[in-house]
Parts: C-alpha cells; sequence; structure tokens
C-alpha cells in the first residue's frame, strides 16, 4: 500500500453498520433522538410498525406506520431486510435504508429489537452491536409504566421477554447504560464507541 492510499483509506473509512438494541423500555427511541441532535454524519434507519404512532411520532420521520395488510403486502415484495412479529405487532427494517446508505459510504445506526438484532447479526457478521441497559430493573418498571402503553398480561409478557432477551447479551460487543436523567451520557458513550472502531486497526468492514 502507497503512502497516498493509506491516506485516502484515513480519510475515508469503510461505514459502520451500528445496531442499538436492548428490551422494551430501556429508552432506545430517547438514544435515537439524541444521536439526531448530534448532527453526526449518520443515517439513522427509519423501521417500519404496524402499530399505531404514539404522541408526537411523525410517518417517515420515526417509523413508517402501515396497516398489517400493507406491511404483509411489503413483506411478499421482499422489501424487508428483517421483519417480525414483535408482541401484537409486526416490525421491520425496510432493504433500501440499510443497502442505500452503507452503499453511500456513511454510517448506518439500526434500531431493533433484540430478535432483529439477532438477525442482522447473521446477515452482517461485523456489524458494531450496541446494548442499552437502564441504570436499574426499578428505573426500566418505571419507565414502563409512565408510558401507559402496558398493563396486565401485556405488561407479564414484556417483563418475561425482557428476562430472556437480557440472557442473549452475550451477542453483543457493548453495553451502554442509559440511566435516569443521564440519556446524553449515553449518548455519549454511544458516539465514543463509534470513533474508537473507526480508529481500530482491525476495522470492521461492513462492505
Amino acid at each position: 500500500m502507497t503512502p497516498e492510499q493509506l491516506s485516502f483509506d484515513l480519510l475515508h473509512p469503510h461505514p459502520l453498520l451500528i445496531v442499538i438494541s436492548g428490551t422494551s423500555g430501556v429508552g432506545k427511541d430517547s438514544v435515537i433522538k439524541g444521536l439526531k441532535r448530534r448532527n453526526l454524519p449518520l443515517h439513522i434507519v427509519v423501521t417500519a410498525t404496524t402499530r399505531a404512532p404514539r404522541k408526537e411520532e411523525a410517518h417517515g420521520r420515526d417509523y413508517f406506520f402501515y396497516s398489517r395488510r400493507e406491511f404483509e403486502e411489503r413483506i411478499a415484495k421482499g422489501e424487508f431486510i428483517e421483519h417480525a412479529q414483535v408482541y401484537t405487532d409486526l416490525k421491520g427494517i425496510p432493504r433500501s435504508q440499510i443497502e442505500d446508505a452503507l452503499a453511500s459510504g456513511m454510517d448506518v445506526v439500526a434500531r431493533v429489537d433484540v430478535q432483529g438484532a439477532a438477525t442482522l447479526r447473521g446477515l452482517y457478521p461485523q456489524a458494531l452491536m450496541i446494548f442499552i441497559i437502564p441504570g436499574s430493573f426499578g428505573e426500566w418498571y418505571e419507565r414502563l409504566m409512565r408510558r401507559n402503553t402496558e398493563a396486565g398480561e401485556d405488561l407479564k409478557v414484556r417483563i418475561e421477554t425482557a428476562r430472556k432477551e437480557v440472557a442473549q447479551i452475550g451477542m453483543f460487543d457493548y453495553i451502554v447504560v442509559n440511566a435516569e436523567n443521564r440519556l446524553e451520557k449515553a449518548v455519549d458513550d454511544i458516539a465514543t464507541i463509534i470513533a474508537a472502531e473507526h480508529m481500530a486497526v482491525n476495522h470492521r468492514r461492513i462492505l
């Protein structure tokens, strides 16, 4: 490799696929919004779901909100790189959201549940996997209660699912704590991880 080639590689690193995951209620959406506020050179993947929008969520910005029928039609057309039934809803990642951004040379950030993270790990073994955890179980439980979107049996299902998801933590490369009132610290940690991975001698080559 010539000095000129080395200089080019240092200035134009290979893009990363950054997978951010965690159990329901750990603040994945808040972390993603925090990354967006930093105006970092990242493409944030917009995922698709059949659930109804929450307050202040917008189609195409936070999620692509589809009816179940429309979602299933898009599955049949092969538009999702991965999709799954998550609790009572369908969720998936539009293929173009990852492939087009990586091809352009941008780092790509995908926010997925643990099931989706396992699928992406299989498709992209060199993906950078980050698992978000709350400061404590009590914090996590309080967040679920404040969201007021789970109750009764559904809440029990989410707690049991969370236990199983945490058992898969070995699949991830990093753990980031998103403690109560410490969101910016969590975002700082993720930005630091991304920067460090770009400086690693054995860089993760997705493409």
